[in-house]
């Protein structure tokens, strides 16, 4: 990409798509280190997580925790707010004062929730995961490493080729791989018919099973999202290892239609904003204006 700058930066820019591609697989791969199932060693699998977590802008410790606490509490309504996209029920949603209701519309419109959310996330956010660092120093530490690590890259970089040509470069791949890892994570829970309840009646199995979809994407998209998209099996069992994501549904035909999504069905997921507990269903604003009116 950097010699291509020479001919025109649109073959660049061409080229950053799969390099974005590479770059989802490697946080791909950071994902299966943080349940421990990429490797047999615990601590093979923690450190390549934390050098992956250089590259991919990660703090590996500070996101392993989050996303261990999403795992346990997925779908469970009275444990949102770590390591999930926020969702709201319909009732609490119309109980908002209308400047909140504005801030959710806002921040569910899909040009902040897959253009400037992933790049806050990425960019801003995982610099200092406030939230998680009162959970011990270790985190901090991890933070604060991959900080450096990351300073340490850049700047041996802009070295090397320039500021200009390193910024031409990298910003495009690393935005828009933020983009498709934020965009995965939506369409994993976020479809009409996932699941969602309050204690006692949340189980951890049905949430697994129900909450998670399965992504049917084409081969070569399943490859750069290493297999991410049989996501209700990893859910169910997150110590099977990617690689493997694909033989269990060979082997147990009947979990792949379990939460199918295509990658045309999964454009829809888009409208899903708010839990209707009485439908059990993600509805969109339109149909609750609608539902609103026809109350009345």
């Amino acid at each position: 990409m950097w010699v291509a700058l020479d001919f025109g930066y649109w073959l660049s820019l061409i080229m950053a798509v799969p390099a974005a591609g590479f770059l989802v697989r490697l946080f791909m791969i950071q994902h299966d280190c943080s349940h421990g199932s990429f490797f047999r060693s615990r601590a093979i699998n923690d450190w390549l997580g934390r050098v992956i977590g250089a590259l991919t802008l990660t703090p590996y410790d500070a996101w392993r925790r989050a996303h261990a606490i999403h795992h346990a509490s997925s779908g469970n309504l009275d444990r949102r707010g770590i390591g999930d996209i926020t969702t709201l029920t319909v009732r609490e949603y119309l109980a908002l004062p209308r400047w909140r209701r504005v801030g959710y519309r806002l921040y569910r419109n899909p040009i902040v929730m897959f253009g400037v959310g992933p790049a806050y996330l990425f960019v801003v956010r995982h610099r200092l995961p406030i939230d998680l660092l009162r959970m011990g120093w270790r985190i901090w530490l991890s933070t604060m490493a991959t900080n450096a690590a990351v300073a340490l890259i850049v700047v041996t970089m802009m070295w090397f080729v320039g500021v200009r040509p390193f910024l031409l470069v990298h910003v495009p791949i690393t935005l828009l791989a933020a983009s498709v890892g934020v965009w995965l994570f939506y369409v994993q829970h976020q479809f009409e018919h996932t699941f969602w309840e309050g204690a006692p009646a949340w189980h951890l199995h049905e949430a697994a099973l129900h909450g998670s979809s399965h992504y049917d994407l084409p081969g070569i998209l399943r490859w750069f999202t290493a297999n991410i998209g049989v996501h209700h099996v990893h859910h169910l069992c997150s110590r099977i290892p990617f690689y493997r994501l694909q033989r269990v549904l060979r082997d147990h035909p009947e979990l792949r239609a379990v939460g199918r999504l295509t990658l045309l069905q999964s454009l829809g997921c888009v409208r899903r904003v708010l839990w209707d507990e009485k439908s059990r269903r993600l509805v969109s604003f339109r149909e609750l204006r609608r539902s609103v009116v026809q109350s009345r």
